[in-house]
């Protein structure tokens, strides 16, 4: 029988591509997701890269009574938890919000998934757990700790569900430590499309190339870096995809937990950032040096050879790969994109229809 894996927050950036790359792998899909970061449009997207309408629920992750109603309703083999916060200066500005978001949610989820008997978890975790890094690059035993309240969040969610294995062995989970996120889906529909600013680079640099911003703003030159600019593992969001199918079919295979990198293991300076996508898009790209960023660290990159030993994950999308994406969808995103089909909104006190009628 084809497993059922429910997304929360199947709507977003990375989100919306696991769901593409878990078809491409034979599993249904429900999508849960309160589009509160999301474009109302993705599912019309995702039915026209695909040509069927996918399933997809309005609900928050926090609400328990809407969160039991889905899985009352669908049949659930295992979840991809990815309804987050993730901003690092939001966090900073209102870490109540992000322990609401990531650690109430958390709970919640985790409490309905054992009512109602789904013990298989893929956990969107972070780079950020690892706080100033050691040593690089960063293995999965490095020291742990934070250096922001988005950071601590994720740090929290994974000290949780380690507990949760540890009390119960029925419990399969997988960690994925991410590192940045870029690129966008081949056909240009899907990309990453933030509803607030989260501070992620590339959004930030496309704009600028489509002329929406006068200039990126460039946070600390004087790092221990080659050319002073912080230094990030900028990994493609279709080979993160990837590697939630690898996590979760191990989860489903074998029954066995693991926490594990995903990253290309190579860093990329933020110049070296905007100087590729200067070269995708065609466009100058100005940029001006401003004071460093409270909670950024000067680079983070990771040792991949967990993730290939556990899972068989290898990165093979480059920066070059990321950038020519990005700016595709960027450019058919401002040309205007189809309209959104409808969503339905859950509640504790009602049914679901059936969107594939």
């Amino acid at each position: 029988m084809t497993a059922r894996v429910l997304l929360t927050g199947g709507a977003g950036f990375i989100g919306s591509h696991t769901y593409l790359a878990l078809l491409e792998a034979g599993f249904e899909v429900v999508i849960v997701d309160d589009f509160s970061n999301a474009e109302q449009s993705v599912p019309d997207r995702l039915e026209e890269i695909t040509g069927t309408a996918p399933r997809v629920i309005r609900a928050d992750v926090s609400d328990a009574a809407a969160l039991a109603s889905v899985f009352a309703a669908e049949r659930i083999d295992a979840v991809i938890h990815f309804a987050a916060r993730k901003s690092v200066p939001q966090s900073l500005a209102r870490p109540q919000g992000f322990f609401d978001a990531n650690i109430a949610a958390l709970l919640t989820l985790l409490r309905v998934m054992d009512r109602h008997r789904v013990a298989t978890l893929v956990y969107s975790s972070s780079a950020t757990v690892y706080g100033q890094p050691e040593a690089l690059p960063i293995p999965e035993h490095a020291p742990l700790g934070y250096t922001n309240p988005y950071g601590l969040s994720k740090l929290m969610g994974e000290q949780f569900l380690n507990q949760c294995v540890r009390t119960r062995p029925d419990w399969a989970v997988g960690i994925l430590r991410y590192f940045n996120p870029a690129g966008a889906h081949p056909s240009g529909l899907i990309g990453e499309a933030p509803l607030s600013d989260g501070g992620n680079l590339m959004p930030l640099v496309a704009r600028v190339a489509r002329g929406e911003l006068p200039a990126i703003d460039i946070h600390g030159r004087d790092y221990g870096t080659p050319d002073g600019t912080g230094v990030r593992d900028f990994i493609h969001v279709s080979d993160l995809a990837e590697g939630h199918v690898l996590s979760l079919d191990r989860l489903l295979r074998h029954r066995r937990s693991h926490t594990v990198n995903l990253g290309r293991g190579q860093g990329y300076s933020v110049l070296e950032v905007v100087k590729a996508y200067e070269r995708a898009s065609g466009r100058r790209i100005p940029y001006r040096f401003r004071s460093r960023r409270e909670g950024d660290v000067a680079a983070s990159y990771a040792d991949p050879s967990m993730a290939r030993a556990v899972l068989g994950f290898q990165a093979s999308r480059d920066l070059n790969d990321m950038c020519r994406s990005s700016w595709a969808w960027e450019t058919r995103s401002s040309a205007g994109l189809t309209a959104a089909v409808p969503v339905w909104s859950m509640t504790a006190t009602q049914s679901l229809p059936n969107l594939s009628a």
